[in-house]
């Protein structure tokens, strides 16, 4: 479709071992349109940050395509904040800009106007320890937004908040996503928070991993996630989708 900035086909992951090859990922196919959110989700151990790590080139697939669009760049936020103690809140996230020596004014001006709007203004000379949990997480996201990634790869990024908490930055994450139109592929073992935030949710079988199904998650209307929590139609996906999770575990 004219739409689609990521085609993955049949990507295959195998690991060798001193005995054998043990296969991870088994013909994996789906793809990410411009401004869409996917959620992938399926037993633990079914190889969901396999994928993303060979999507952000951290692993070597074993066979498959993975086409991305011309000129289209990759951002990987991973589970922990992996924010610097030593570095203060700014210079945590210039530091993508200045390993990758794209430190320019513009550059560094559109991640102050990030900091800005997602209310880190009087936190720019701070340090992560003056931070909560949820303000290191949106730190780590505008961290790998500043070098203006068109895809977003989320590897349970809300995973060691409270639930509250997780609540909270998730609502933040999904909006600042949104507000600076990024296409997103996120992991995460929360069936609700796939389908609160999700376009689509993406079911893995357990190890080998295969797509099982492929949900399109359409609300009459689409809130916040938090709201879309309280409406039917999500009770209604929740039951779906977790009873096609349940038969492979």
């Amino acid at each position: 479709m004219e739409n689609t900035i990521l085609k993955v086909e049949n990507l295959t992951k195998n690991y060798q071992t001193d005995k054998t090859e043990i296969k991870a990922i088994d013909n994996i196919s789906f793809d990410l349109k411009n401004n869409e959110f996917i959620a992938i989700v399926g037993p633990s151990g079914s190889g969901k940050t396999t994928i993303l790590s060979i999507l952000a080139s951290l692993l070597d697939k074993s066979s498959g395509i993975i086409d991305i669009k011309e000129n289209k760049k990759i951002g990987y936020m991973l589970q922990q904040d992996s924010l610097f103690d030593w570095r203060t809140i700014l210079s945590n996230c210039l530091l993508g800009l200045e390993i990758n020596n794209n430190l320019s004014d513009d550059n560094k001006n559109y991640v102050l106007t990030l900091l800005k709007k997602y209310g880190l203004k009087d936190f720019l000379n701070s340090y992560p320890e003056n931070l909560s949990g949820g303000m290191r997480q949106r730190v780590a996201l505008i961290r790998t937004l500043a070098n203006k990634p068109d895809i977003l790869l989320l590897d349970e990024p809300f995973s060691a908040l409270d639930y509250q908490t997780r609540l909270s930055v998730g609502n933040d994450v999904y909006n600042i996503i949104k507000n600076e139109k990024k296409s997103a592929i996120m992991v995460t073992h929360d069936l609700a928070e796939a389908i609160s935030m999700a376009d689509r949710v993406i079911v893995l079988t357990k190890r080998p991993s295969k797509i099982k199904s492929i949900y399109n998650i359409e609300f009459k209307e689409r809130k916040s996630p938090i709201e879309i929590r309280q409406t039917k139609e999500f009770l209604d996906y929740y039951d779906l989708i977790w009873k096609d999770i349940d038969k492979n575990v």
